[in-house]
């Protein structure tokens, strides 16, 4: 039994409360320490502002750290964003969709390429505008993985779930906040943490800004790496892996396990036993306290009656049509030929800007490239989805098993390829090996996980009613997999697989050119083509690339991957 404190005590604070008071005064001072050069002047990173001592790491590391929070802060404001216009509306959907279809394909360095001149212009002069083009980069690579992961899990919301809310004549804003957000929660959280790790993969390129004449360093663990690279220096990348591993280890008690836990109050489970609810020894901490859970109260009570508000937002409504069946239509085919025809201006435009720079030649050049980065994209996720779906839904099918191998499939995750190219190198070198065949595996480091982390979610999530079914009628080996495990996983799977894919598209910028010193490594792709032309200043072709590796994706999106997410929605949604 749970017994309150008096209510004339409830104010007074006791030792969990001196623990919890003395880590938030602990963050603030790192948050003001991370943030103290951030309206420093450019001229400072000028020199270089990075040295390869290890005794500078703890600061780069926390400047990293409170880059990609910030990133994460972003990325969550615009994942609900877009899943509350996505759910309220069909047209909005269809035209945000494949937007972010084709934004997570777009390389790290193609968006730097557009703004990191956009950003310094925003600050001149100030370092706030490098800081924020490296926070920018780090956000496309982490938002549209999370928006597309909550977007699908919110569409797998039971129906009967769906009728009891509309029963209770909860307004669009209710609905979306006491029933779709909640619902998709853990697969949220999931997301959050792949996409966080993702962003790992990145930091170089966002941290050591590079493009045309323009090369900026930033104190952080990325630039820290870039340099360590360029020197040829195993000390210092080694180094550099400890730091890594030591600040995947803090985020993960201080803010996933918590997140973890929290979450697990949402989800559909009738075996509590079966499902334990995962250990965080931070919110306990933060349970146990007592003035300060008294000074958060009024902020917790705002935000639930924020919730609670009676807004004409969120999901739609079922209700009559009371429109002509053929005046839908109608205006389906019109906002249909409006977004073709943006889509045409935008491609027209980009074809004119690029024939004024280069030829016919360029463009079956920049096709044929992309067809053999195609081919490695597709062999990374048939090897990835036979590799990983059987070990997510062991994993995911063990909650106790879940929470203790969490943190070292993050930790994987976690761990950039480029701490990895002076042994891809070297050996490649050494036994006179074909880059390009070997330089694919580093593709697969960026694309992997999302397979991973969505199956582990979605077997996680299969409701332990269901389970027990399973258990009661005796399912057991290929059967059990193809009436239980194959149908409750589908649609995460989907999900993994289509940003698997793009992905293993963004990480061909990476994995496509490796370097060691004054040693370089390339494959033939596109992802080599749009890096050499970057580093080279050459925008046209930079535009070409990314225009090609675009429709690529678009078009293998539309009919491969969005087919088939569609049919497992209505196929195997509970």
């Amino acid at each position: 039994m749970i017994v309150s404190p008096p209510q004339g005590r409830r104010w007074l604070p006791n030792v969990w409360d001196v623990a919890a008071f003395a880590l938030v005064v602990a963050l603030m001072a790192a948050i003001a320490a991370g943030a103290r050069d951030i309206n420093a002047p450019l001229e400072a990173l000028r020199s270089p502002p990075v040295s390869t001592d290890p005794a500078h790491l703890p600061y780069y590391a926390l400047r990293t750290t409170l880059r990609m929070l910030a990133a994460m802060v972003a990325s969550l404001a615009f994942t609900f964003a877009f899943g509350a216009l996505c759910l309220r509306s069909r047209r909005a959907a269809q035209l945000l969709e494949p937007a972010v279809d084709i934004l997570q394909s777009v390389p790290v360095l193609g968006f730097l390429t557009f703004t990191v001149a956009f950003f310094l212009g925003l600050f001149p002069g100030q370092v706030a505008g490098a800081e924020i083009a490296a926070i920018f980069a780090i956000f496309t690579s982490q938002a549209w993985n999370m928006a597309l992961g909550f977007l699908h899990a919110a569409r797998a919301t039971p129906r009967d779930l769906e009728e009891a809310a509309r029963s209770l004549q909860l307004s669009r804003w209710q609905f979306f906040w006491r029933l779709t957000a909640p619902f998709s929660m853990p697969a949220l959280v999931w997301n959050m943490m792949m996409s966080m790790s993702g962003g790992w993969f990145f930091i170089v390129a966002s941290e050591a800004l590079t493009v045309g004449d323009q090369h900026i360093l930033l104190p952080g663990v990325g630039s820290y790496l870039a340099m360590a690279i360029d020197a040829r220096d195993l000390r210092a990348v080694g180094y550099a892996a400890l730091t890594m591993a030591v600040v995947v280890l803090v985020y993960d008690q201080a803010l996933f396990r918590p997140l973890l836990a929290w979450s697990h109050k949402f989800r559909m489970s009738g075996d509590v036993d079966d499902s334990p609810a995962p250990e965080a020894w931070l919110l306990a901490l933060f349970r146990r306290t007592r003035a300060l859970r008294a000074l958060v109260a009024p902020v917790s009570q705002g935000l639930r009656r924020l919730g609670q508000l009676r807004l004409d937002f969120g999901p739609p409504r079922r209700r009559r049509r009371r429109t002509p069946p053929w005046l839908a239509r109608a205006a389906d085919v019109a906002w249909g030929a409006l977004l073709l025809a943006c889509v045409a201006g935008s491609c027209w435009h980009v074809a004119v800007y690029v024939r004024a720079a280069l030829g016919p030649e360029d463009f079956i050049e920049a096709l044929r490239l992309g067809f053999i980065t195609f081919l490695r994209v597709a062999a990374t996720v048939v090897l990835a989805s036979l590799v990983w779906t059987p070990v997510g839904v062991w994993i995911g099918m063990r909650p106790r098993l879940a929470a203790r191998i969490q943190p070292l499939v993050q930790f994987a995750a976690a761990f950039p390829a480029n701490l990895l190219f002076p042994l891809v190198v070297a050996a490649i070198v050494r036994l006179n090996g074909d880059p390009n065949i070997w330089l694919t595996a580093l593709m697969a480091l960026g694309a992997q996980w999302y397979i991973l982390f969505n199956v582990i979610g979605g077997a996680t999530a299969i409701p332990g009613d269901l389970r027990e079914a399973g258990r009661s009628l005796r399912l057991a080996g290929l059967l059990r997999w193809r009436r239980l495990i194959l149908p409750a996983v589908a649609p995460y799977y989907v999900t993994g697989a289509m940003t698997a894919a793009g992905g293993a598209w963004n990480a061909s910028i990476v994995a496509e050119v490796a370097q060691w010193g004054d040693v370089t490594l390339s494959a033939s792709g596109l992802g080599a083509y749009i890096a050499v032309a970057s580093a080279a200043g050459d925008m046209a072709r930079v535009t070409l690339g990314v225009t090609v590796m675009s429709l690529f994706v678009l078009a293998l999106n539309r009919a491969v991957w969005l087919p088939l997410r569609d049919w497992c929605e209505r196929r195997f949604r509970l």
